[in-house]
C-alpha cells in the first residue's frame, strides 16, 4: 500500500498537478492541453458546435437511422451509453466542488469548457467511426461486432509506426476503467447507502455487482438497450427535482445568473464566502470540473460511439456534439442553480467532525480571511471550543474551510476544551475523556453540498429532497460502471483479441465489489493520475488527424447522405419493418 501511495504522490506532483504557477495558483499542463486542443479544433472546424448542433439533434432522433448499416447500436443508444459514463458524480459532486472553491462564477467557466469540448468530442468520435473495425463474433453477443476508439485511429490513421502509442492508450484506459469508472463508483454508492440507510457496504456491493454483471455480460447490444432507458430516466428525475426548486425560487433566477456572470470575471467569494476571491482560482476550478464532467478529449466516449449503426463517420460526430451540451450546459447548470438559489454554497451547517475523516483538513487563515491548506500538525490546542491561536498556527478545517468552534455534543451546547491528537485521531478533553468525533458549523462540498441544496430547496414540499440525490448517486454510479465496462473490454479486445473480453468482464465485476467494501483514497488518486496521462496520446492523434476530420466534414455536408437515409427510414416505418 505504501508503494501505491508513493506512486500516487509522484503522479499527482509530476503529472496530474504539474504546471506553471501564476499568482500562487498552479495551472496544470493537462488542463492547458485540453483547452488548447478545444480552441484549435473549434477554429479549424469553423465553430462546428454552433453550426451543426441542430443536425446532431435530428440524427439522434432516429430520423435518418438505417438498420442495415454496420454497427451494434443506434445513434441514440450510442449517445446514451456515452452519457451514462459522463452524467454522474461529476454533475452531482463536481459542480458543488467548483462552486465551493471558485464561487458561483466557476459555473460560467464550466460552460466555456463544455463549448470547447463539443468540438473535441466531434473530432474524436468522427475519427473513431472512420477507423473502427467490424469483426466476426463467433456467435457470442458479449464480444460485440465493432471495435473502435483512439487506439484504432492512432494505429490506422497515423500508421503502424504509431502502434506503440495506441498500445499505451489502450493499456492506460483499461486500467482507468477498473478505477474511476468502476471501483470509485461502487464505493460512492456504498458509502451513500451506509450513511443514509445504514446498509452494510458489502450488501450494497453485492447488489450493484449483480446488476452490473447482468447487463455487461450481455454485450454492447444489451448495454445500449439498458442505457437507452436508464440514462434518460435518471437524468429526468434529477432535472425534474432541480426544475421544481428553480420554479419555487423563480424570482431569484435572473439575479442568480447575474451573480454567475459577475463572479466569473470579478470574483469576490470562493470557499463558503470566505475563499480566495481570485479570478484565476474561479477560472481554474470551473475548467477542471468542466473537463471532468464531460470527458472531452479523454478518449473514452469514442469507443461507445464507434459501435453506432452508420457508414458515415460525421453523422455520429454530430451526435457526440450533444454530450457536453447535455451533460455540462444543461444538467450541471441545474445543479449550480440549485446550489446558488438555495444559498447552501455560502452556508456553514451543523456537521459531525470525524477525527481522521477524509473531509478533515488543516488550514492557515490570512489577514483577509482566506483559507490556505497547510501541513498536518501533531496536535492542536482548544479552549472553550476555540483554537488556542499562535503565529501561523494550523486550524482544524472541513473541506479546507476553518471551523470556528467545536463542541462535544450534536446540539452544540458544550464547547470542547482540550487537545486534538491528530496522530491518534482523537480529541482528548481536559478531563481526560476521549472523543472520535466533535461537532461544529462547517462548509460542505461535493455530493453532500448538492444533497443539502435539494433538501433545502424542496423543503416546502417535505423533508425528502435529499433522497433524490441518493437515488441519483445509485443510478449514476451503476450506469457509469456499465459504460466503462464496455470501454475496458474494447481495450482488452484491442490488446489481446476477443479471447480477453469475457475474462475482463469477470474481473471488472469482481473489482466493482472490491471497490464497494474497501477504502479507496489511494485508488481514487491513482485514477486521477491515469486520467491525466491517458489524454496525451489521444490529443496528439486529434491534432495530427484534424485535417482528415475537416475533409470528412466538408464532404458529408456537401453530399447530404442523410436525405437518402430519411426516405428509406420512412419506407421502413410505413411497411412496419421499424
Amino acid at each position: 500500500m505504501q508503494f501505491f501511495q508513493w506512486l500516487t504522490d509522484m503522479g499527482n506532483r509530476y503529472i496530474a498537478e504539474a504546471g506553471p504557477t501564476i499568482n500562487g495558483e498552479t495551472v496544470p499542463i493537462m488542463v492547458l492541453l485540453l483547452l488548447g486542443t478545444g480552441v484549435f479544433l473549434t477554429l479549424r472546424l469553423g465553430f462546428i458546435q454552433v453550426r451543426r448542433l441542430g443536425h446532431g439533434f435530428k440524427v439522434t432522433s432516429g430520423a435518418y437511422d438505417d438498420p442495415d448499416e454496420p454497427g451494434d447500436v443506434s445513434h441514440f443508444q450510442a449517445l446514451t451509453t456515452a452519457l451514462s459514463a459522463t452524467v454522474g458524480i461529476g454533475n452531482i459532486a463536481g459542480v458543488a466542488i467548483a462552486i465551493h472553491w471558485g464561487g458561483p462564477g466557476a459555473l460560467f467557466w464550466m460552460w466555456v469548457t463544455a463549448a470547447l469540448g463539443m468540438a473535441t468530442k466531434f473530432t474524436e468520435v468522427t475519427l473513431a467511426q472512420k477507423y473502427r473495425e467490424v469483426e466476426e463474433t463467433h456467435g457470442h453477443a458479449w464480444e460485440g461486432t465493432v471495435s473502435g476508439g483512439p487506439m484504432y485511429y492512432i494505429e490506422k490513421g497515423l500508421g503502424k509506426n504509431w502502434k506503440w502509442m495506441a498500445v499505451i492508450f489502450a493499456t492506460l484506459l483499461g486500467i482507468t476503467g477498473f478505477l474511476t469508472g468502476n471501483a470509485i463508483q461502487a464505493n460512492t454508492v456504498a458509502d451513500t447507502m451506509l450513511t443514509t440507510f445504514g446498509l452494510p457496504v458489502w450488501l450494497t456491493g453485492l447488489v450493484t455487482s449483480g446488476i452490473v454483471a447482468a447487463v455487461i455480460l450481455g454485450g454492447i447490444s444489451r448495454i445500449g438497450k439498458v442505457t437507452a432507458i436508464l440514462a434518460p430516466f435518471m437524468a429526468a428525475i434529477y432535472v425534474a427535482g432541480a426544475l421544481v426548486i428553480i420554479f419555487l425560487n423563480f424570482g431569484e433566477v435572473i439575479p442568480a445568473f447575474g451573480l454567475i456572470f459577475r463572479e466569473a470575471f470579478n470574483p469576490t467569494a470562493g470557499v463558503a464566502g470566505t475563499g480566495v476571491g481570485a479570478f484565476l482560482v474561479t477560472l481554474m476550478w470551473g475548467v477542471r470540473r468542466g473537463l471532468f464532467s464531460n470527458e472531452a478529449g479523454q478518449g473514452s466516449a469514442p469507443i461507445a460511439h464507434a459501435a453506432a449503426k452508420t457508414d458515415e463517420p460525421v453523422s455520429e460526430g454530430v451526435v457526440a456534439l450533444l454530450e457536453p451540451f447535455i451533460d455540462t450546459i444543461v444538467i450541471c447548470t441545474m445543479t449550480g442553480l440549485v446550489i446558488i438559489l438555495t444559498g447552501v454554497w455560502n452556508d456553514k451547517i451543523p456537521t459531525q467532525i470525524v477525527m481522521g475523516g477524509g473531509d478533515l483538513t488543516y488550514v492557515q487563515v490570512d489577514e483577509n480571511g482566506h483559507n490556505h491548506p497547510t501541513d498536518v500538525p501533531n496536535e492542536i490546542a482548544m479552549e472553550d471550543g476555540r483554537h488556542v491561536v499562535t503565529a501561523n498556527a494550523p486550524l482544524i478545517a472541513w473541506h479546507d474551510v476553518a471551523i470556528d468552534e467545536l463542541f462535544v455534543d450534536a446540539e452544540m451546547t458544550r464547547p470542547f476544551t482540550g487537545t486534538i491528537d491528530v496522530i491518534n485521531r482523537a480529541a482528548i478533553s481536559s478531563d481526560g475523556e476521549s472523543y472520535t468525533a466533535l461537532w461544529g458549523m462547517a462548509a460542505e462540498s461535493g455530493a453532500p453540498l448538492t444533497q443539502q441544496g435539494f433538501r433545502r430547496g424542496l423543503a416546502p414540499l417535505g423533508d425528502w429532497g435529499h433522497l433524490i440525490i441518493v437515488l441519483a448517486v445509485f443510478l449514476f454510479a451503476i450506469s457509469t460502471a456499465i459504460s466503462w465496462s464496455y470501454y475496458g473490454d474494447r481495450c482488452a479486445n484491442y490488446l489481446f483479441g476477443s479471447v480477453a473480453v469475457l475474462p475482463y468482464k469477470i474481473a471488472f465485476v469482481a473489482m466493482h465489489f472490491v471497490g464497494a467494501v474497501l477504502p479507496l483514497a489511494v485508488i481514487w488518486n491513482l485514477g486521477d493520475v491515469f486520467l491525466a496521462v491517458v489524454i496525451i496520446p489521444n490529443l496528439i492523434a486529434l491534432l495530427l488527424l484534424s485535417g482528415q476530420v475537416v475533409n470528412e466534414t466538408r464532404s458529408y455536408f456537401d453530399r447530404k447522405p442523410w436525405l437518402e437515409n430519411e426516405e428509406k427510414h420512412k419506407r421502413l416505418k410505413q411497411t412496419g419493418q421499424l
